[in-house]
């Protein structure tokens, strides 16, 4: 389903630089300790306080797309005979035009990365809000443009708490309420919390709002196949079965082929890069419906393994640092730093043998014969012919990369790149020696924010910060 070509990581094409093997042939202890790590995730994902619930989600979400049904039947009882999922969120909200989803983190850069993969090639056609920020500047236009009527909102939120998703959560409630009555704005909003800790489940479940569980054994960086992920996608019409057979299938390799499953393959390239000095990965996607695939790549690899301590609560200040950038689009911005700037970087290519559109440059006038040499080619022949151009002067310049490339983007391979990476980065933090999934540096800025905003509780850390009035 995807393809690893590992020619640019390699010495005999890089100058200067490079592999003097591929990952395949990483040295034995190398791929003992990938192989300690991997055995290791296997095992832990079945403890009760586990983190590793991505994992098996995949298989998950398929078994519970029929649950889905039952939670909206029952919100909905007058919603008979339908076929699918998709048909029963579709009749609960039959005259849907917008889905706003309140979220931020996790819980917004994965829906965004599927959005931006297949808002154009879907059949249904309501507009999509991720509110992700708390800038007066965008949600206040936002609700004024809405028409409260036809719009579902989303909150999402695992503990119920973050103070960014929260105040939208409340700016919206109040909206659909002075809008609809509370009663009728109610039916409006679905909720996307913790099965039972937090403060979002007790309002949803006393108020008889339509709610989802996020696993408590899912992060939200690894989220976007859970509920947080898939009811806007299902609002959205987009092919969630596709999305979660296609991930199902990156565990099925992993299971299979261990240490040499392409998560695996990327993982070990990492590390023996790592020691050459590269210590930041590019992530470049030569197809603009994966340009937000690189947002949601970014935080997923940052906050994994972007650590203080390892887990022997030793300091280690761990991490590499991941860069987004878009081809082509890229090539005429951040390449000229990648190619002679620090030699600090190598790059992630993710190409497509074939677009969704099937477009041929006409041959020029005379006017344009210098452009000749376009005519007749596709434009995926160009955007392929420039990311191949690209990878070889990174290469020239002493500049290593690797490049995955997919036949068709379709639901089922983006969930299979979902699921590559996410175990691509677990497999990185197992050779690093870190805890891949906490974040104790978002953690300390929540506090601050909390003791700023004046959240009871918090005002030792108000002191902590020495402030004595206002922030």
């Amino acid at each position: 389903m995807i393809n690893l070509d590992e020619r640019y990581s390699l010495e005999a094409h890089v100058a200067d630089g490079g592999l003097a093997v591929p990952s395949s042939g990483a040295s034995t202890d190398l791929r003992q300790r990938l192989a300690a790590g991997l055995q290791r995730l296997q095992g832990d994902r079945q403890q009760p306080d586990s983190m590793l619930g991505w994992i098996d989600q995949p298989t998950r979400t398929l078994d519970a797309l029929a649950d889905h049904q039952a939670v909206l039947r029952q919100a909905f009882p007058d919603v008979t005979d339908v076929v699918d999922h998709q048909a029963v969120l579709r009749q609960a909200f039959p005259d849907v035009t917008d889905v706003v989803v309140l979220g931020i983190g996790g819980s917004a850069l994965g829906m965004l990365a599927v959005h931006d993969a297949f808002k154009q090639h879907h059949e249904t056609k309501p507009q999509l809000h991720v509110v992700d920020n708390v800038d007066p500047d965008v949600i206040q236009p936002l609700m004024d443009g809405l028409d409260p009527r036809h719009t579902v909102v989303n909150v999402v939120s695992k503990s119920g708490t973050t103070a960014e998703t929260m105040a939208a959560y409340m700016l919206f409630e109040a909206w659909l309420h002075r809008h609809l009555g509370a009663e009728k704005g109610d039916r409006h909003i679905v909720v996307t919390t913790d099965p039972e800790a937090g403060i979002l489940r007790p309002m949803a479940q006393s108020r008889g709002l339509i709610t989802f569980d996020i696993p408590p054994s899912v992060g939200g960086r690894y989220s976007v196949l859970t509920p947080v992920g898939v009811v806007p996608s299902i609002l959205m019409g987009y092919d969630v079965q596709g999305m979660a057979e296609g991930a199902a299938s990156v565990n099925e390799d992993v299971a299979a082929l261990g240490v040499d499953s392409l998560p695996a393959r990327l993982a070990l390239t990492h590390e023996m890069l790592r020691p050459l000095g590269l210590n930041m990965v590019v992530m470049m996607p030569y197809s603009s419906r994966l340009r937000r695939l690189s947002d949601w790549f970014v935080q997923l690899w940052a906050e994994s393994l972007g650590k203080r301590l390892d887990r022997n609560g030793g300091i280690v200040h761990a991490g590499t640092t991941p860069i987004p950038a878009s081809g082509t689009t890229d090539q005429h911005a951040q390449v000229q730093l990648f190619n002679e700037g620090p030699n600090d970087k190598w790059t992630v290519f993710i190409k497509l043998a074939e677009a969704a559109h099937h477009v041929v440059l006409p041959e020029p006038n005379d006017s344009l014969q210098d452009l000749a040499y376009l005519g007749g080619h596709r434009l995926q022949d160009l955007m392929n012919a420039e990311q191949l151009a690209t990878a070889a002067a990174l290469a020239n310049n002493g500049r290593p990369s690797v490049t995955l490339t997919i036949e068709r983007l379709t639901p089922a391979t983006f969930g299979a790149l979902l699921q590559t990476f996410m175990w691509q980065t677990a497999l990185v933090g197992e050779l690093m020696g870190i805890d891949a999934f906490d974040q104790p540096g978002v953690e300390m800025g929540k506090r601050y924010t909390y003791a700023l905003m004046g959240r009871p509780g918090f005002e030792s850390v108000r002191d902590e910060l020495g402030l004595d009035g206002d922030a």
